[in-house]
């Protein structure tokens, strides 16, 4: 090969080299670029607000709360405010899941109600039980719902222990981003059915006998009442998570702990449970053992997360009485003590 072929040959490497080298740039430099301008899909909340009011003696919209529910379009994307009139509607109210964004506006967790009375092994139209799930008073299934000022009821009498079939949900909440403030949930067995999404419950009282709050939910109960009825034996919380990549489990802080025992504090429903307890005040009602690991036959004790945070109260000490259920350190703690554990910095809104 001659001199000039040589010459020729590199300067082609050269600049096949260097024109590599400057789409490499280009195209680094275009990513970065389309990175720095990429959406981050922002808050996309209701786009304008419209009001409802429901009044038993008729001088609102509405009758019953499931006819105001009825009312609202499928796939709204308005903020529909229904204002419930004082009173007690004995009614069992559904928010399907093609209805997001309502709010249930009570006049006060004392005066507005919403109550009725199924069990588990009540039955159908068709003959068939009930069950669990669907003996709820009221059920909601839709994204975006909102109660503030209001009690929800199920007034099925307490079963007497090992009585079956007699759970009676009060509330069922199933959609994702529900937020509930100064809200009443009342029944015995399995009252608030936390069942999947991410939930926000704020100066809330929340009273039953067994399991009264339970589900796969993934939600932070603040500054609320979780008050005991138990005639012989009861428990708080049973948490449902099933898998152990799955990001549910309940969080109560500065909540009270009250009512009759004794009773266990959290129950492991699901092999993966998880329940924390920060900054909770707990009376002298506490089982010695106060954690369940459920049918005592698994290997739950080693898979689920218990733990508690700087609790307090005469019954604190009890609360810590499994080994399997620990004293957490700040830095376990703190993911479960602000709103960021739902997710909840733009859908949270107080007003």
């Amino acid at each position: 090969m001659d001199v000039s072929m040589q010459v020729w040959r590199g300067w082609v490497l050269f600049s096949f080299t260097v024109g590599l080298l400057f789409v490499g740039l280009c195209e680094g430099y275009g990513n970065s670029s389309r990175q720095l301008s990429r959406p981050r899909h922002p808050w996309q909340g209701p786009i304008g607000t419209r009001h409802i009011v429901v009044d038993q003696t008729g001088v609102g919209d509405f009758l019953t709360v499931q006819a105001a529910v009825e009312s609202v379009k499928d796939g709204n994307r308005e903020r529909i405010i229904i204002h419930i009139h004082p009173g007690y509607y004995v009614e069992k109210v559904i928010v399907p899941a093609t209805k997001p964004y309502i709010t249930f506006q009570g006049a006060g967790k004392e005066f507005t109600v919403i109550e009725w009375h199924n069990r588990a092994c009540d039955l159908d139209p068709t003959g068939q039980q009930l069950r669990t799930y669907h003996s709820a008073s009221v059920t909601i299934m839709a994204k975006y719902f909102t109660a503030k000022n209001i009690s929800f009821k199920n007034t099925a009498p307490a079963p007497l222990p090992g009585m079956e079939g007699w759970q009676a949900v009060a509330l069922r909440i199933s959609g994702d981003k529900a937020y509930f403030l100064g809200c009443g949930f009342y029944g015995a067995q399995d009252t608030l059915c936390d069942d999947a999404g991410r939930h926000y419950f704020k100066e809330c009282y929340i009273e039953g006998s067994i399991d009264f709050i339970f589900g796969n939910g993934r939600s932070m109960y603040e500054h609320c009442e979780l008050h005991s009825i138990a005639q012989e034996f009861g428990s708080v919380a049973a948490q449902d998570r099933g898998i152990p990549n799955e990001k549910t489990g309940f969080a109560f802080v500065h909540c009270r702990v009250t009512g009759t025992g004794p009773l266990y504090i959290g129950r492991a429903m699901g092999q993966y449970s998880r329940i924390v307890y920060a900054f909770t005040y707990f009376d002298d009602i506490v089982a010695r053992v106060a954690w369940d690991d459920w049918d005592h036959q698994t290997t739950k004790d080693r898979t689920v997360f218990f733990g508690v945070y700087k609790c307090y109260g005469p019954g604190a000490a009890a609360a810590r009485g499994v080994s399997w259920a620990h004293e957490l350190t700040p830095e376990q703690a703190r993911p479960f003590l602000v709103k960021s554990y739902v997710n909840g910095r733009h859908w949270i809104q107080d007003t």
